[in-house]
């Protein structure tokens, strides 16, 4: 009879992790749970004030090391300064969560100035930041980048163009990606949830808290256990791509 314990999720103890956009909504819960579950953790956000409260929140329940520093993945000295602030706090890199990421309405709306600052967060800042974990990674062999995208990618609302391109880029950016660097030993994952419990809802807190009782919209901690399954696979199974949507959500 083979041994069932083989196939239980793996510890992720000890795991040495940079969360991106850990401050708030998806990226927070992320951060909290890891923490809690023994990953050293390292985050940032864009706002002094939501890090404060996100990592006094993370260090009352880490089991692990954690950090947090204020940060903005749409300059490319900024992203040097993350991974140096990374290099300082962790050992090495075992996990990127790429979650950083802003909305955005229709290419109507706004200016060119507006737009490169969508595409610098949303697309580019989650290729620089995986170009420069792939350099930490590729170096001992393993590793593993998880891509928080979204139904937008697929539903392709015509409220949101500009978002919409975002991360339908960062769907086939992930596809490409996990053929390029599986090889090396690195896993890549791309997490798709429909609508989330976030600042990004433009819906009061009651509405929301409304919403998500009438199973049409999930939880930020829906998502983070998301990341925790597709972390704790063995090395053999890679989880490719996960759609995660509110029991009620139809399309």
């Amino acid at each position: 009879m083979e041994n069932l314990q083989d196939y239980l999720p793996q510890s992720i103890v000890g795991k040495n992790v940079l969360v991106t956009g850990g401050s708030t909504g998806i990226g927070r819960a992320i951060v909290l749970l890891l923490a809690q579950m023994g990953a050293n953790v390292v985050f940032f956000g864009h706002n002094a004030q939501h890090v404060q409260d996100a990592l006094a929140d993370a260090k009352a329940v880490a089991k692990g090391k954690v950090h947090g520093f204020v940060a903005d993945t749409s300059k490319e000295e900024e992203i040097i300064r993350i991974f140096n602030e990374a290099d300082a706090h962790l050992t090495s890199l075992d996990v990127l969560v790429n979650n950083a990421a802003v909305g955005y309405g229709n290419v109507t709306e706004g200016s060119y100035t507006d737009w490169h600052r969508v595409l610098n967060i949303n697309l580019l800042g989650y290729l620089a930041c995986t170009a420069a974990a792939l350099q930490r990674m590729q170096a001992k062999g393993a590793g593993h980048i998880v891509n928080i995208g979204s139904m937008s990618a697929d539903r392709r609302e015509e409220t949101g163009s500009v978002y919409v391109a975002t991360k339908a880029g960062i769907q086939a950016y992930s596809e490409a990606l996990r053929k390029e660097v599986n090889k090396q030993g690195i896993k890549v994952t791309l997490i798709e949830p429909g609508a989330v419990d976030t600042d990004m809802q433009q819906k009061t807190t009651q509405e929301k808290l409304q919403i998500v009782a009438q199973e049409k919209m999930l939880e930020a901690n829906d998502v983070a256990v998301a990341v925790l399954y597709a972390l704790s696979q063995p090395k053999r199974c890679d989880v490719v791509e996960l759609k995660i949507r509110p029991h009620m959500q139809l399309i």
